[in-house]
C-alpha cells in the first residue's frame, strides 16, 4: 500500500487522462483495462455518447472521493518509534 500513497492523483499521472477507469477499478478491485476496451469500442460507435459517459463517470467518482476520502494511516506506534531511535543509535556507532 506504501507504493500506491506515494503516486501522484489520478488525474496527474502520465498513463491516465482523467483517471476515471483507473479510479472505478481501484474502488471495485479489478483491471481497469476492463473498461477501458468498451470504453473504446463505444468511442467508434459513438464518440459523443462515449465522452458523455466517461465525464458523467468523472463526476461519479470525483463525488464519491470528495463525500468518502481516504483515510490515511498514520504510523505513530511507540515501538516504531523506539525501532527507530536504536537504528539512528547503531548507525553512528557504525560511523
Amino acid at each position: 500500500m506504501e507504493a500506491q500513497e506515494k503516486q501522484p492523483a489520478l488525474p496527474l499521472r502520465s498513463h491516465t487522462i482523467l483517471g476515471v477507469c483507473e479510479a472505478i477499478g481501484e474502488d471495485f478491485g479489478f483491471n481497469p483495462t476492463f473498461l477501458r476496451v468498451p470504453l473504446a469500442a463505444t468511442v467508434l460507435y459513438s464518440p459523443i455518447y462515449a465522452i458523455a459517459m466517461y465525464l458523467a463517470l468523472g463526476v461519479a467518482v470525483l463525488a464519491s472521493r470528495l463525500i468518502f476520502p481516504k483515510q490515511r494511516l498514520e504510523v505513530s506506534n511507540e515501538a516504531d518509534h523506539a525501532a527507530t531511535a536504536e537504528d539512528c543509535q547503531e548507525l553512528q556507532k557504525a560511523a
